[in-house]
């Protein structure tokens, strides 16, 4: 049975720990603040950015560009986002859980890997997992020349015909509590027009942020230069901006899951800590009375 010195041990212990926890929790939640500000301002410009490419789209009678090159998808790149860290909960399990799934859903095809993110490397390096590239040194505030770095060995590899689509798979941020998982095609770029229900997203976000102005429902853009002059710059821009938008909602969703995380630990380790006191207490109680017996006894036969 554990004497009073054990269970002190234990207890301090435990205090350490959740010192430790309470730490990482409150860095966690100051690095969420900005991840989230960041994430949340990156969203409209990529959904305005998507706007001026349809709208561009309209004005080109059979477009044929690299980017948009549909083919048979018998070469497959997946770019997998996970932190550099754990103790962020099931972040970056999930994440590696459902790249593998994909992986085995496409066994037929040649499925190339490029982790960003030490844990999603180790990983699927422990998998033997065909990796074309991995990216393990990103700063911890992302930044779009990373982005930009990324999106370029992609367009790189796409345009060459080295593989002939490419999905990311990610956990976007939703709230503090709730990341969805996503996989997300970034290439070939689909040329679509906007549904009806994305058209009234649109608006009503674009009503919310005009606070004070005159919102304009449908805008229609003037171009100097020839649509399709425009719609080739544009391109390689807009996968820079989804990976830059990809890798902001990754890097919000582990800091909040990471947050979360060391919440639970941290309650937790206060209730192991009153249930170790409470022990510790009964263990201390009854040697008080095994103590009092024993004199009680001896005083008695003393008698």
């Amino acid at each position: 049975m554990p004497t009073l010195l054990d269970f002190r041990r234990r207890i301090r212990s435990v205090k350490n720990t959740q010192q430790i926890t309470r730490a990482m929790k409150f860095v966690a939640a100051a690095k969420l603040r900005r991840a989230q500000e960041r994430a949340v301002a990156a969203r409209p410009y990529a959904r305005e950015m998507r706007r001026v490419l349809r709208s561009a789209m309209a004005r080109i009678e059979n477009p044929k560009f690299p980017l948009m090159a549909h083919r048979p998808e018998e070469r497959i790149l997946v770019l997998v986002l996970t932190g550099n860290k754990g103790l962020c909960g099931a972040f970056n399990t999930n994440v590696i859980r459902r790249a593998l799934v994909f992986l085995r859903e496409h066994a037929q095809q040649r499925v190339r890997v490029i982790p960003v993110g030490k844990k999603g490397r180790d990983a699927l390096r422990k998998r033997r997992v065909d990796l074309a590239a991995e990216y393990v040194n990103l700063s911890a505030s992302v930044e779009f020349s990373q982005a930009k770095e990324i999106a370029s060995r992609v367009i790189e590899m796409f345009s060459s015909g080295e593989v002939d689509a490419v999905y990311a798979v990610f956990n976007e941020f939703k709230s503090v509590l709730t990341q969805r998982l996503l996989v997300e095609k970034v290439l070939p770029i689909e040329a679509e027009q906007p549904s009806d229900d994305e058209r009234s997203k649109a608006d009503d976000d674009r009503l919310e942020g005009l606070a004070g102005e005159r919102a304009v429902r449908h805008v229609d853009y003037i171009y100097e230069e020839p649509p399709e002059e425009i719609y080739a710059k544009l391109l390689p821009r807009y996968v820079e901006t989804q990976t830059f938008r990809v890798l902001l909602e990754s890097a919000a969703a582990e800091q909040a899951a990471r947050m979360t995380a060391m919440d639970s630990a941290t309650n937790n380790a206060a209730e192991l800590i009153d249930q170790l006191t409470l022990y510790m207490n009964k263990v201390r109680q009854a040697a008080i009375t095994k103590e009092i017996i024993e004199v009680v006894s001896g005083a008695a036969s003393t008698d």
